[in-house]
């Protein structure tokens, strides 16, 4: 059987030793241990020491050295976005409020689709529109992968 025990961040992957794609989706991208069939047909186990987040273009390395790169597939999604940005801001606040996993770019918010939320998203004045696409939600402070590889510990002064 062949494992895999070991996640290649996207930064960091050779695109010479990818074998095989494997499309997840959002809740499938957050595993530790779990046997996989990748588009291609490469079947392994995933076998990590702790669960973590497959990001899209991140690559699972096979015990052979190979890889399988991680692609994210599309997903239903609530896009939420208004004229003034502090509104969107405000709409951002509402969503963390609650625990919601949430994509942020320059324009739009995406989260997951939910009626619930897409209700209470329209009272509260936002524009919206369900669109089918990749959810690559923001990973958290606690990740030191996120926002171009640095710690999560980074701003403008020293402890010294």
């Amino acid at each position: 059987m062949i494992r895999a025990t070991f996640i290649i961040r996207r930064n960091a992957v050779d695109a010479d030793r990818v074998v095989d794609v494997i499309t997840l989706d959002h809740g499938d991208r957050h595993r530790r241990r779990i046997m996989l069939n990748a588009d291609g047909g490469t079947a392994f186990l995933l076998d990590l020491d702790k669960a973590d987040v497959l990001e899209d273009g991140d690559a699972i390395r096979l015990d052979s050295g190979w890889l399988v790169e991680v692609k994210a597939a599309p997903e239903k999604l609530i896009q939420i976005s208004t004229e003034d940005p502090l509104d969107l801001l405000t709409l951002a606040w509402h969503i963390g409020n609650r625990h919601v996993p949430a994509e942020i770019t320059n324009g739009a918010i995406y989260i997951a689709y939910d009626h619930v939320l897409l209700d209470m998203l329209q009272g509260l004045g936002a524009r919206t529109e369900i669109v089918d696409r990749p959810f690559r939600p923001v990973r958290g402070a606690y990740h030191p992968h996120e926002y171009g590889g640095h710690s999560g510990h980074h701003h403008g002064h020293d402890h010294g």
